[in-house]
């Protein structure tokens, strides 16, 4: 069933003042919310729901609303919910026209919200913070011709993985299971695992790496022994096979894994899609995550430097092999021909697109360089502070969404945030100027003295 969208009614109420009458509507979000579009919105988030009879969902204006304020502001679903019923100028970004006392909706439902838009969907609301600010004046159309690619790595809520903790939290994961299914073991070992867990990290503290890896040999022996009886206590029990399949199949996994072999590995048993990418950094050599490739304006606009595009990659491609998919992407985001691609040295031999081989500019080339070529590859580092923006202010530090799915949700929904915090400045900034402006024009002015 589709949602039934909020309209405004204009109604009155005795007992109740409407939120426009007691909040100031110059304030920076109301304008942000009159600047947006809710009915493109609608009609595209609204896609995904159908004309079967049931309990209609919670309107697309509350929804997209509570996803643009928890990205901008840096929240957590739990905080955001205290924060919206506490804040009435949340309640009037989100359509509400009088104070709500009470939540009209659950903390859970964001994350059934997202889960069925995707990534796909709330690109929408990508394409809206840009048109946004567009109209408000922040950018103009040709800014987006010329754009900056680069990668960077958006890493998962997990704890750093080691072979000992990983095996150790199999065999738990394992024998928790067991016991939720009355599936009897000969043995738990419970407490013999977690022994030889806090001596592996002990002798691996003090660098005796024998006696870490005779630590580490007794987990592994453990593991395999509680997997075994498992799989044998299964066999009598064919229905629990679906239950026990993808927990023996990590732990297996997990099992037979080393350190120095080649091939997916696994680095979480609560989020086995995570990633062990090196980026090069001597502070952090290796982050568990995801790539994602993110799109800047190669020119600052005036409301800043917006977020043209920005994509989850799994896999961990090389850079320059997504040009091939990230350029076309870029342009149906934006709606403009690129005209102009500067990236880093790491896209050397990209794969773009052939129309688009030649308005690609890789730093570290000299010859053949025209004064404009060379001048873009000078603005090339100014998507390195919007990537720290991103993962500092608007929650792509670390990703605490579910599955691939998040990932790729995360992303988009933190430069939602970025663009849309953007826009809300240069409204504020736009309405101190106009208002300096009119006090300026009506003051009264000081009266000349006679001769």
């Amino acid at each position: 069933m589709r949602p039934k969208e909020r309209r405004e009614s204009g109604q009155r109420d005795l007992l109740q003042a409407r939120l426009d009458q007691i909040l100031d509507m110059n304030h920076a979000l109301v304008k942000l919310a009159w600047s947006i579009d809710w009915r493109f919105l609608e009609e595209r988030l609204g896609e995904v729901y159908d004309d079967d009879p049931g309990r209609p969902p919670l309107p697309t204006r509350l929804m997209a609303g509570l996803a643009i304020l928890k990205s901008m502001h840096n929240l957590s679903d739990e905080s955001l919910c205290e924060r919206w019923l506490e804040n009435p100028y949340y309640q009037l970004f989100c359509g509400e026209e009088f104070f709500q006392h009470r939540l009209p909706f659950d903390r859970s439902s964001m994350t059934r919200w997202r889960r069925r838009m995707g990534e796909e969907r709330l690109m929408a609301l990508l394409q809206e913070s840009l048109a946004a600010a567009t109209r408000a004046g922040a950018a103009k159309p040709p800014d987006f011709r010329a754009v900056i690619v680069d990668t960077t790595v958006q890493e998962k809520a997990i704890t750093f993985p080691t072979d000992a903790k990983l095996m150790h939290r199999a065999r738990e994961r394992l024998v928790r299971l067991a016991r939720k299914h009355a599936v009897p073991l000969r043995q738990s070992y419970a407490r013999v695992g977690k022994i030889a867990l806090i001596k592996h990290q002990r002798y691996a503290h003090a660098k005796q790496f024998k006696r870490a890896n005779r630590q580490l040999k007794r987990l592994r022996t453990i593991l395999g022994a509680v997997t075994r009886d498992i799989t044998r206590k299964l066999a009598g029990r064919p229905e629990l096979m679906q239950v026990f399949g993808l927990p023996l199949s990590l732990a297996r996994r997990v099992r037979d894994q080393r350190q120095r072999e080649r091939g997916r590995k696994v680095y979480s048993l609560h989020a086995p899609e995570v990633e062990c990418i090196g980026k090069g950094k001597a502070h952090k050599p290796y982050e568990f995550g995801v790539k994602v490739s993110v799109a800047t304006t190669l020119e600052r606009s005036r409301g800043g430097q917006f977020v043209a595009h920005v994509k989850a990659l799994p896999g961990n491609p090389y850079d320059g092999h997504t040009l091939e998919t990230v350029v076309p992407a870029i342009e149906e985001t934006i709606g403009v021909t690129l005209a102009k691609i500067v990236a880093d040295a790491g896209y050397r031999g990209h794969n773009a697109p052939k129309d688009k081989m030649f308005k690609v500019h890789v730093a570290g080339y000299k010859r053949g360089l025209t004064k404009a070529v060379k001048r873009a590859l000078r603005r090339r580092a100014a998507v390195e502070p919007v990537i720290g923006h991103l993962k500092q202010d608007h929650r792509m530090g670390r990703n605490f969404l579910a599955h691939s799915e998040g990932d790729a949700n995360n992303a988009v929904l933190a430069a939602v945030g970025y663009n849309f915090s953007l826009l809300l400045n240069w409204l504020r900034l736009l309405w101190a100027f106009f208002r300096a402006m009119l006090e300026t024009l009506t003051a009264p002015q000081p009266r000349s003295r006679s001769a």
